[in-house]
């Protein structure tokens, strides 16, 4: 099996943690700069919903969505969004900005480093960071 989307494994190998959104969507974060590679490029589908904590080096975070939602449910925007904050270099402080997109709208241009992306549209949300309790 290549990609197992709901377990954050790709290749045989895990590359993110998994969480679970109150509404009982998965929700994904990367391990590492280059597991973020992965699961922002090559695991998420475009109409899966992406975050990253903005100004930070941190986590990308996969919010699944296999209805093919226009937008998320608040609680789990939140969610998601702090986690984001959470696995981040800003998880310290008290609220973070962090960048809400599709991931459709999410690039990797040759030649960036592992974890960089370019994102061409997106909405921000404050948080708190959190770290949750993965589900893995």
């Amino acid at each position: 099996m290549a990609a197992d989307l709901e377990e954050g494994v790709w290749r045989g190998r895990s590359v993110a943690r998994v969480f679970i959104a109150p509404d009982g969507t998965t929700v994904l974060v990367g391990k590492s700069a280059k597991d973020n590679d992965v699961l922002s490029r090559r695991m998420a589908r475009p109409y899966d919903f992406w975050f990253h904590a903005a100004g930070y080096s941190g986590a990308h975070v996969v919010v699944r969505n296999p209805e093919k939602l226009k937008r998320l449910s608040r609680e789990t925007r939140d969610f998601a969004a702090s986690l984001a904050a959470g696995y981040s270099g800003g998880h310290g402080g008290g609220r973070v900005a962090v960048h809400q997109a599709l991931c459709g709208d999410v690039s990797k241009p040759r030649g960036l480093q592992a974890g960089k992306v370019v994102v061409k549209r997106f909405q921000v949300v404050e948080v708190r960071p959190t770290k949750g309790n993965p589900n893995d």
